[in-house]
């Protein structure tokens, strides 16, 4: 039987030439500066870049030769842990710790595994995710900034310390939101979809990143590269861009290049793409039956603007692509992570896992697991279920023999040439945080992303006193949107009023009302193919901004202007515009 990859180039790279590589990870144009030069004992030395400072491949390169077994094994893991500091916890935030690590706190499981990273966790209440997030690490910003100060002054004590600790977090915006309070929240990835416009994108996660920074996170699990050409999906749904292949990679491009110039590592998710079917990797294996062509046209090209824009990450994802590597989740797949990613893609930078508590993947000892996944070519091994047997593992396949000591090393070069690119960046202050230039960033794309399916654009959709309704659950959102409605002039009564209904995240059909005049999507715009209303509109999120951009249409002070992303049964994408 033939290889079903037989069209994809084998690279078959040393470690040498993949530290030498790594340095260029990240840039748009895929180029590098000068070569390191040797130092005398042959290893490549910090050589300046083309802008004068160090190299961080040739840096990373000099660190890990100093690094003993521990600490190499220590730098591919990140986990998550219990409490909300580093170094003082609940009892009960002790005995996770101890029953995930044999530990009481955050600072002592960094200390004892050497740890490469950390990931702050936490969950909203419509957050498809939620079912692996065991704790929260999440309160306000201003425990997360100590919190985050915490986990790095631990991490300084170790022998890689010359480099900050990674910690990341899934700030994606929309329904997986880690932290909400006290910050600027944008809308979600299929608003920022529907406003089609990357310099609005750019602009507003550029505002984004610089509020992570100033929390003390440097990785974001964002944005999802994932197109969705599966509407049942509800564990991607408007966490996509969209469906169109090209228009989304334009908007995942945008969204790196404005983490990124704010000094936060972008990560594109879920690679080769969760969006192309509807099952959820948190509950078992997905199965991706669509042929290579198909991957090809509708999966593969946003990975590779994001690539091209320079992403520093990519995180593999626990689906079973049944036209590359049946049977096997990409997460343990050399021929989808190696040959295709890395040889035909091009991508240099660090390959995270996606979580490893996951059901998709809990079906082996987390020892055996963590194995797979480094000798598969990930080179960071994200949430393991067990610390303890995930490090003890790798320790003893790298002892064995089983994990080769060039693979390991290869991995933690990648890891420590982020670190160094991360490393000296001041981190802004907490007044940068939900502040008015970035508020505004997120009203603008907020404002782009308003849609209308149904209904004269020319007009205010609504007439004299409004009564907001909406499915059960939403109270904020309905107050957000009267206290909008109110300030832009519209007469807002408890009943008896036109009746503008919301609905969102999990509704059904059961959810619509029949004598609501307008019906408001604000999470995928399906569920409006279903409505009756005389006006449909969207705004694929339900932040302030959006509730603030759905009253200035309602009212008739602003034309929706967007698009939907995804088409809908039965509607157009738009009756206002041709885009």
């Amino acid at each position: 039987m033939s290889n079903p990859l037989r069209q994809f180039p084998l690279v078959l790279t040393t470690v040498a030439t993949l530290i030498v590589s790594a340095a260029c990870a990240g840039t748009s144009d895929r180029t590098a500066g000068p070569a390191p030069g040797p130092s005398a004992s042959g290893l490549p030395t910090a050589s300046p870049t083309p802008g004068g400072s160090p190299d961080p491949a040739a840096q990373a390169a000099e660190l890990v030769a100093r690094l003993g077994d521990e600490d190499l094994v220590g730098q591919v893991l990140m986990p998550y842990a219990y409490g909300d500091s580093a170094t003082r916890v609940s009892s009960g935030s002790a005995a996770g710790n101890r029953k995930l690590a044999g530990v009481d706190t955050p600072a002592e499981m960094i200390a004892r595994y050497r740890l490469g990273g950390l990931i702050l966790v936490g969950f909203s209440a419509d957050d498809p995710t939620g079912s692996n997030q065991p704790t929260t690490n999440v309160d306000s910003p201003e425990q997360v900034r100590k919190l985050t100060g915490g986990l790095q002054e631990a991490a300084g004590k170790l022998t890689a310390g010359a480099v900050p600790m990674l910690v990341g977090i899934d700030q994606e915006f929309g329904v997986v939101t880690r932290i909400s309070d006290g910050v600027t929240n944008l809308p979600s990835a299929m608003a920022l979809g529907a406003a089609g416009e990357p310099p609005l994108t750019e602009k507003a996660w550029r505002a984004a990143g610089g509020e992570l920074a100033a929390l003390g996170v440097n990785v974001d699990f964002a944005p999802s590269a994932d197109v969705l050409s599966e509407d049942r999906s509800t564990v991607i749904g408007s966490r996509s861009y969209g469906s169109d292949p090209k228009a989304a990679g334009a908007q995942v491009g945008a969204a790196v290049r404005g983490l990124q110039g704010a000094g936060v590592a972008a990560t594109l998710k879920h690679f080769p793409g969760h969006g192309q079917t509807a099952a959820d990797s948190h509950k078992g294996l997905p199965v991706v039956r669509q042929d290579q062509k198909k991957l090809r046209a509708n999966a593969l090209p946003p990975f590779s603007a994001g690539i091209d824009a320079g992403a520093w990450l990519v995180m593999s994802g626990h689906l079973d692509v049944q036209a590359v590597d049946p049977g096997v989740p990409a997460t343990f797949s050399r021929k989808l992570l190696i040959d295709l990613l890395r040889g035909e893609l091009g991508f240099t930078g660090v390959l995270v896992t996606d979580a490893m508590n996951m059901a998709a993947v809990t079906d082996q000892p987390t020892g055996k697991a963590v194995v797979r996944a480094i000798n598969a070519g990930n080179d960071l091994v994200l949430m393991p279920p067990n610390v303890t047997e995930a490090y003890d593992g790798l320790l003893a396949a790298l002892r064995d023999g089983s994990l080769s000591r060039d693979r390991l090393v290869e991995a933690v070069t990648r890891v420590l040439t982020l670190k160094f690119r991360l490393a000296g960046r001041t981190a802004p202050e907490l007044d940068t945080l939900n502040s008015q230039e970035h508020q505004e960033a997120a009203r603008q794309v907020a404002a782009a992303a308003v849609t209308v399916l149904r209904g004269d654009c020319t007009a205010a959709p609504v007439a004299g006193p409004v009564t907001v309704t909406s499915s059960g659950g939403r109270d904020r959102t309905r107050e957000l949107l009267t206290e909008a409605l109110t300030r832009a002039g519209v007469k807002v009564v408890p009943s008896g009023g036109t009746v503008v209904h919301l609905v969102g995240y999990g509704d059904g059909v059961g959810d619509l009302r029949g004598d609501a005049t307008v019906t408001v999507g604000m999470d995928t715009p399906y569920l409006l193919g279903r409505a009756r209303s005389k006006v449909l509109l969207a705004t694929y999120s339900s932040t302030a901004a959006s509730m603030t951009a759905l009253a200035e249409v309602l009212a008739g002070r602003a034309k929706p202007t967007g698009r939907s992303p995804v088409p809908v049964s039965g509607l157009p994408r738009s009756t206002c515009t041709a885009r």
